[in-house]
């Protein structure tokens, strides 16, 4: 197919124009799903069927228009349409961090028959310009490991890696085994604190704070934390891998409705054995919580101790920043 010509000012193009979340949601949800089902998870799945049910409602699309610069919801950004088909797609989803706006370009796909002809390109150039001119500057998106033509196109637009992260699933299982090891595990001690916060903060660092929807403080020991969550009805559960008197590593899981609720805490020198233990220990005594359970962690060394407790890597995505 032949290219096309992007003028300076992208939706000036008469293929590319804003959303519009009165009639766009459904086909969005079918662009996405049709370019994503291969490898979409079950929060992707349900996503899209979201998507389908919000394009259906009138309250929710009428309440939509009003909240575009309001919410972390995929209700702003722009599509590509020929023929009266939408074949392209570039959601812009604000989002706040220290009282700052911070912008995440997602939802970028293009039909199968109409790629190689720049609609990525343009799609998210004119996102990037989006935010430009709402004068935010933090802007972010992410991309699989394994599509090196989408990553190239992101550098070629400005973009660096930030980070490296992958998602792990696992079936939660009452006859889980036991690590043979010198290991014990237990509820977390409040004695570890200190030690399990510095380790999040460099695990889940700040500067992608602005996409996790739940704090630190939600894990800390004392009465105060603790009434609160008793009045606010969130079980949090904590666990500490010990070996000969030394603190290894701790999992945490927080309940807040999504399976990927599991977060490690490790040091760089902490024994990977800790994290097997602590996962194994998740996935026995979580079974009447959820099917599957899951978390995201830093691809890395700890890549093996995450498998030897049965889980599988369901992606690896690289977190990108605009540069310019």
């Amino acid at each position: 197919m032949a290219s096309i010509t992007i003028p300076a000012r992208m939706d000036a193009h008469p293929n590319l124009r804003p959303l519009n979340v009165l009639r766009d949601l459904s086909a969005v949800a079918d662009l996405i799903e049709a370019c994503f089902s291969s490898t979409m998870d079950s929060e992707g799945k349900q996503y899209v069927k979201d998507m389908r049910r919000a394009g259906k409602d009138n309250s929710f699309v009428n309440w939509a228009n009003r909240a575009i610069e309001s919410t972390s919801l995929p209700l702003s950004g722009y599509v590509w349409e020929e023929n009266g088909r939408i074949v392209g797609n570039a959601s812009v989803i604000p989002f706040r961090h220290n009282k700052q706006k911070v912008y995440l370009i997602a939802n970028i796909a293009v039909d199968p028959d109409y790629r190689r002809r720049g609609i990525a390109r343009a799609l998210t150039q004119r996102a990037i310009d989006y935010a430009c001119e709402k004068k935010v500057d933090n802007i972010w998106l992410h991309v699989r490991d394994d599509n090196f033509g989408a990553i190239e196109l992101y550098k070629q637009l400005g973009f660096v890696e930030r980070a490296r992260r992958t998602s792990w699933q696992a079936h939660t299982d009452s006859h889980a085994p036991s690590l043979p090891t010198d290991f014990s595990v237990t509820a977390r001690h409040p004695a570890y604190w200190a030690t399990q916060h510095d380790w999040l903060s460099r695990l889940y660092p700040d500067f992608l704070a602005w996409h996790r929807n739940w704090s630190f403080n939600s894990l800390r020991p004392g009465l105060w934390n603790w009434l609160y969550l008793l009045f606010v009805d969130l079980n949090i559960r904590q666990w500490a891998a010990v070996k000969k008197g030394k603190f290894e590593a701790a999992l945490a899981w927080i309940p807040y409705g999504r399976g990927e609720s599991l977060f490690i805490a490790a040091g760089e020198a902490s024994d990977p054995n800790a994290l097997t233990a602590l996962l194994l220990q998740a996935r026995r005594e979580l079974v009447h919580s959820h099917v599957n359970i899951s978390l995201e962690f830093p691809t890395g060394h700890f890549d093996n101790a995450i498998q030897s407790a049965g889980f599988k890597p369901l992606r690896t995505l690289i977190w990108m920043q605009a540069t310019s």
